[in-house]
């Protein structure tokens, strides 16, 4: 039987999450998402959709508290030359319990927007490497992803 797990007992600390998500195109196709498409600045909306995607990740996935987010940031660097987007959350929260998921869901959402803006001059771009660089806090304590 599914179930959320009971934090209530817990103490509420400081914790922080960081995750990347990667968007693959051609270079050309990545160009033109820098420069601009005629949906506008098309970074600053994918950047919005991650910190949106960070404050609703609890509506998205069962197993998800609701946190109180105290801050959020949501940075992508674009390697023209390789056609890379690399999308980077970070997700701090004072709370019983970690922002992993957010931060994670913040980077895919992201990436997804990118990717929508994307397939009109590359169907075949690729959303790659979601995953959980660093978090801190919380019973578990710190963790860091290997290069």
């Amino acid at each position: 039987m599914a179930r959320i797990v009971e934090v209530g007992a817990k103490e509420a600390t400081a914790r922080e999450a960081t995750a990347e998500a990667v968007m693959v195109t051609t270079p050309e196709a990545c160009s033109q998402l820098v420069a601009g498409t005629k949906k506008g600045d098309v970074l600053e909306a994918a950047r919005v959709a991650g910190l949106m995607a960070a404050k609703r990740t609890h509506e998205l996935l069962p197993f998800c508290h609701p946190v109180s987010i105290t801050g959020a940031d949501v940075a992508i660097d674009a390697d023209e030359d390789s056609g890379r987007l690399t999308v980077r959350t970070t997700v701090r929260a004072t709370d019983r319990t970690g922002v992993e998921m957010e931060a994670l869901t913040a980077a895919s959402v992201a990436a997804l927007s990118l990717y929508d803006a994307a397939k009109a001059y590359d169907r075949a771009a690729s959303i790659e490497g979601v995953r959980l660089l660093e978090k801190r806090g919380g019973k578990s304590g710190d963790y860091r992803a290997k290069d």
